[in-house]
Formats: C-alpha cells, sequence, structure tokens
C-alpha cells in the first residue's frame, strides 16, 4: 500500500485566549483559510495543564476556558507559508507541533 507524505500541524491553545480582542482559534482558521490549507479542525479537550497552569474550571457541570487543538494536515511548503503569522498569533501561550505523516 502506498502512502502520500504530509505534514500535521498542532496547535495547543487554550479557548478563551485572545489577541487584539478577538478569539485566537478564529484567527488561526481566518489565517488557515487565506493560506489555502486544505482544511482544519478545532478539537476541544476536557482538561490540562501545562506552562500557564490548569486548563479547565469547573461552574456547575460546565467547563470554561478548556484546552483546545487546532490541526491541519496540508504540504510542508504552504504550511511553512503561514507559520511564522500564526507563531505571532501564539507566541508563548500555546505550541506549535509539526510532525510528517502518512495518508493512507
Amino acid at each position: 500500500m502506498r502512502t502520500l507524505e504530509m505534514w500535521s500541524l498542532v496547535i495547543r491553545i487554550k479557548r478563551n485566549d485572545t489577541f487584539k480582542g478577538k478569539r485566537v482559534h478564529n484567527i488561526v482558521l481566518d489565517i488557515l483559510k487565506k493560506g489555502k490549507i486544505s482544511g482544519a479542525t478545532v478539537w476541544t479537550g476536557v482538561a490540562g495543564y501545562g506552562n500557564r497552569g490548569k486548563s479547565n474550571f469547573q461552574i456547575e457541570g460546565i467547563s470554561v476556558n478548556m484546552p483546545l487543538l487546532i490541526e491541519v494536515i496540508d504540504e510542508l511548503q504552504k504550511i511553512e507559508t503561514i507559520l511564522p503569522e500564526i507563531k505571532e498569533i501564539i507566541g508563548d501561550n500555546g505550541l506549535i507541533t509539526l510532525h510528517k505523516v502518512g495518508i493512507v
């Protein structure tokens, strides 16, 4: 079976993160669309922790400021084009990883 070599970009942030008054995940999705990235998925986590502490807060069963993952799979060249702009938005408030993947 042949696999197609692509790259996975994963961005870890918190749901309530903002940049210049806008939610970071919405800004990142706009950048991805503008960069003609094939598609993206935003995943909501239940809980987590990292450099900025715990990523959930419970109020009567409702979690606030949960962790978010934005996942993209595309060609490395396309991802590298939008990466500097995304890094500027995320700064030290999240984690960006890049992984080689095989598409079946």
